[in-house]
């Protein structure tokens, strides 16, 4: 039997009040090292999410509420999106690279290097409308043997790139980060709110028609540890990943509320059948709950 304990919300604006669900949070999953990139794939009603230290990405089904090995090693991969074919796109510490895994299950390579230099360890990933994927690029699978492979920084930065769907061109689109990590669309898909972990924040820049960045005010700092992965609901909030659980910030930047969470959040992403189940790693562990929202974009 699946372990629930009590789903604690916390209201900190009236726009969060009918923001319920379950009154509990449902184990799915535990013993990990440290889970990240929970992807949800609604064709076969399955989680895919990542332990980045045992180097495997572990899928939980839906139907049979089994958690079995989806791939191992890895490539000590971490974030994990579903494109909009259906097909998983990963992002590899250990090999420094972003993938996509097709329907027969091969490999593809979609980006290792920039200018002739090997990436640092590619973290999270989402695809636009238009098939550009988007990535950020920090240093945490080469500062050490636990998430990768120690290794000097061929880039010598940490910076957030852009990999064309057209020619696969892989271009720099922001490059002042110390250590960027979680990035969502927002609802139109003109702006792009992306985690600086290091510096505590989001920020939220314009997309230019032709694919580049600019702006990039501090969109909301956060008051518990640091930032890490998010996703946006059908009302545009922001649902970020962080010490104590699960913020949601409105589109005017407010924290409006809380779900508490008893380990660090890495990360989140909506699924279920009507797209308002939440799925959330923490530390060890894949938490679940319903929620009165539901994703604001595919996936």
């Amino acid at each position: 039997m699946r372990e629930v304990i009590e789903a604690r919300f916390e209201v900190l604006d009236e726009r969060f009040a009918g923001y319920g669900g379950d009154a509990y949070l449902t184990r799915l999953h535990t013993g990990g090292r440290w889970l990240e990139g929970p992807a949800y794939f609604a064709a076969g009603r399955y989680l895919v999410f990542s332990d980045i230290p045992n180097n495997q990405m572990l899928r939980w089904d839906e139907t049979t509420g089994a958690v079995g090995v989806f791939r191992a090693p890895s490539g000590y991969s971490n974030g994990n999106t579903v494109d909009r074919r259906g097909r998983l796109v990963t992002c590899e510490h250990g090999n420094r690279r972003v993938t996509r895994t097709e329907p027969d299950g091969s490999v593809t390579v979609l980006a290792d290097r920039y200018e002739g230099k090997r990436l640092n360890s590619p973290n999270d990933v989402v695809e636009r409308s238009d098939g550009s994927i988007w990535f950020t690029d920090p240093s945490y699978g080469i500062d050490s043997d636990y998430e990768g492979y120690h290794s000097e920084s061929e880039i010598g930065a940490c910076n957030v790139y852009r990999i064309d769907p057209g020619s696969g061109e892989v271009r720099l689109v922001a490059d002042d980060f110390v250590r960027p990590n979680g990035l969502a669309f927002t609802l139109d898909e003109r702006r792009l709110y992306i985690v600086d972990t290091r510096r505590e924040h989001v920020r939220l820049f314009e997309v230019t028609d032709g694919g580049t960045l600019t702006g990039g005010d501090v969109f909301a700092t956060c008051g518990a540890g640091s930032f890490d992965g998010m996703r946006l609901d059908h009302r545009g909030n922001v649902w970020i990943a962080a010490h104590d659980g699960v913020h949601c910030f409105a589109p005017d930047g407010t924290l409006i509320g809380k779900l508490r969470v008893p380990e660090v959040v890495s990360n989140l992403t909506f699924g279920g059948p009507r797209r308002n189940d939440m799925f959330i790693t923490a530390t060890s562990t894949v938490y679940t709950l319903r929620l009165n929202a539901t994703a604001g974009r595919y996936p």
